[in-house]
């Protein structure tokens, strides 16, 4: 191992009913390095923001989105969003995810964003990731696999629980691309999936194990690169609340808890590469 491998492991505040300085402090308790946020753009919310981050003495990392349906609104929105983020002087950030393009945008739209972001993050040297996402550009394995093969620069965020739900499978019969996907990783979505939705309700119940068990292969072998170049790999446990979390007809109570099964992935997560 390459004495230089670094692993940061943040927290989500995806569902946390609290304020941001409230989340920050139960981050910081249960031994996150930081949080990933999406990039507020009202400057109150930036300044409540880092003013937290300061206080627990917390690192970040930022997601950046489009939303319109539009292309040229998307797009619009997304870089003046990302550039903004990249730009900013109060805090560094360890990086930033990219919910970037449509599934039904065109390859070389798509493609936009990907040459966008290449020349930001040559510009700031921010490491900038593409999400592999259902609805996003790199919603599929086979679909991603032609940015990955075409655009040498893409970089990546290994959200696999969305394959698993879009192939129906555990990919057992797409290595070659699961394979070419590991090489470009730099920030990891600490999810389970399984061939049926993007989220298991409880990693910790024993019917889940073969779906835990290839989740943490990929990783492995992600992490296994990092530690011989010297490099941080940065992940981020995203467990989900409800509809993401499973509930209870009628009275939608979660069938489990959102934030136990997240620090219970950190520690995972420690033990394991650390």
């Amino acid at each position: 191992m390459n004495n230089e491998f670094e692993l940061k492991i943040l927290a989500t505040n995806w569902g946390f009913p609290g304020t941001i300085d409230e989340l920050c402090r139960k981050v910081k308790e249960e031994g996150y390095d930081g949080i990933e946020t999406l990039w507020p753009s009202e400057k109150k919310v930036q300044e409540e923001l880092f003013a937290a981050l300061k206080k627990y003495e917390l690192e970040v990392g930022l997601l950046c989105a489009g939303f319109s349906s539009n292309y040229q609104k998307h797009f619009d929105e997304f870089t003046a969003m990302i550039d903004e983020a990249a730009t900013q002087t109060i805090q560094r950030p360890l990086y930033i995810n990219c919910h970037s393009g449509r599934d039904f945008f065109s390859y070389d739209q798509n493609k936009a964003f990907i040459d966008h972001t290449t020349k930001l993050s040559r510009q700031t040297g921010i490491i900038i990731c593409h999400e592999t996402h259902r609805a996003r550009m790199l919603y599929a394995a086979p679909v991603a696999r032609h940015y990955i093969d075409t655009i040498p620069e893409l970089r990546i965020t290994f959200d696999v629980s969305h394959w698993c739900n879009v192939s129906e499978t555990l990919l057992e019969d797409q290595q070659e691309t699961l394979d070419l996907t590991l090489s470009r990783v730099d920030h990891i979505h600490a999810r389970i999936g399984h061939p049926e939705g993007p989220q298991v309700n409880d990693p910790r119940a024993p019917e889940w194990e073969s779906a835990v068990n290839a989740h943490f292969d990929w990783w492995d072998k992600v992490v296994e690169a990092k530690k011989k170049a010297g490099e941080r790999l940065t992940v981020l446990t995203e467990f989900g609340p409800p509809d993401y979390m499973p509930t209870l007809p009628y009275t939608r109570d979660p069938l489990s808890d959102q934030w136990a099964i997240n620090v219970y992935m950190l520690q995972l997560l420690r033990k394991r590469y650390q």
